[in-house]
């Protein structure tokens, strides 16, 4: 079998077993978010931003499948955020910013969005910082900016909600994607340690070719 398919599926299967984890409720919802938001995007780095946006949607659709989720609406909303993140962390190009931008004119072409202008201008911060890609954090902020920003636009069009609930929500985005960046930057970095430590026995050694060295917290500078 073909290494980054079994690869595929190991990740796989441990995002699935993070989406179990919850974190804390979605506003607005009866749903949460889960482990998932933190380590889902990763696998954009690891396999590449195709087949991380593949696992990304296996992930979403085995949840559904093997513990019996409601396929409500919000459910079949939060696939392509997750879809998207995970490719956004794998791009390695400057040209990922436009995403921002059309959700920040999404957002705007929406009447009640109109109202809350202010909202959609958070989205200037990763869309300044996908200039710098190649920094883990700023990377890290990015991909969940990127979840953030598309399902705000997709959950505005399908629920509405008022002006003054979007403006609210202003500080909870800062604290919220606050963590999720942090979270999503050492998880990356911790999946990558893990990664690197067990290809060194035998039977995981082909693995090896996944291991981010630029990432490795015990790789000196001069190597």
């Amino acid at each position: 079998m073909n290494k980054k398919i079994i690869f595929l599926l190991i990740f796989t299967v441990l995002a699935l077993v993070a989406f179990q984890v919850p974190i804390s409720q979605i506003i607005g919802s009866k749903q949460n978010f889960t482990l998932f938001e933190l380590l889902g995007p990763t696998g954009g780095m690891f396999l590449g931003p195709l087949l991380g946006a593949v696992s990304a949607f296996f992930v979403r659709t085995l949840n559904i499948i093997i513990f019996h989720q409601p396929v409500d609406l919000l459910t079949v909303i939060r696939f392509l955020p997750a879809i998207l993140a995970a490719a956004y962390f794998g791009l390695n190009q400057k040209k990922t910013a436009i995403i921002f931008p059309i959700c920040i004119s999404l957002f705007l072409l929406n009447p009640i969005g109109r109202q809350a202008w202010l909202y959609p201008m958070i989205w200037l911060i990763p869309f300044l910082a996908t200039f710098w890609k190649k920094n883990l954090l700023l990377n890290s902020l990015g991909a969940t900016f990127t979840s953030h920003a598309v399902g705000s636009v997709i959950f505005l069009y399908a629920f509405g909600l008022t002006p003054a609930v979007w403006l609210s929500l202003i500080p909870v985005v800062f604290i919220e994607r606050g963590v999720f960046t942090i979270g999503i930057y050492l998880s990356c970095l911790a999946f990558n340690f893990v990664l690197d430590k067990i290809t060194n026995f035998k039977f995981a050694s082909f693995l090896k070719q996944f291991v981010r060295p630029e990432f490795l917290l015990n790789v000196s500078k001069s190597n």
